[in-house]
């Protein structure tokens, strides 16, 4: 499992406030960001989200992994944009 993709994958479902909306704006089916967020939750050993048919819901322990998903998500957007702003200069 690529955690740091399962990660990404957990902070668009929250943000577009479903399975099928991430899967959307991801380019990935529905089946496989289902598939991606069950594998994290079972690495962590701790349920993120509670689905229904109607609606999620961050857990407790959600909530406060998806705080440090969305930091270390901008760290390394931020280091990675460095970076190439490193290579592009003379």
């Amino acid at each position: 499992m690529d955690r740091l993709h399962s990660m990404r994958v957990f902070a668009k479902v929250v943000e577009r406030g479903s399975l099928a909306g991430a899967a959307r704006e991801l380019d990935l089916s529905p089946a496989v960001v289902t598939r991606l967020l069950a594998d994290l939750e079972a690495h962590l050993g701790a349920r993120l989200l509670n689905r229904t048919t109607r609606r999620l819901a961050l857990t407790e322990v959600g909530d406060a992994y998806l705080s440090r998903v969305r930091q270390i998500l901008a760290d390394i957007d931020e280091a990675e944009a460095l970076a190439g702003a490193a290579v592009r200069e003379p």
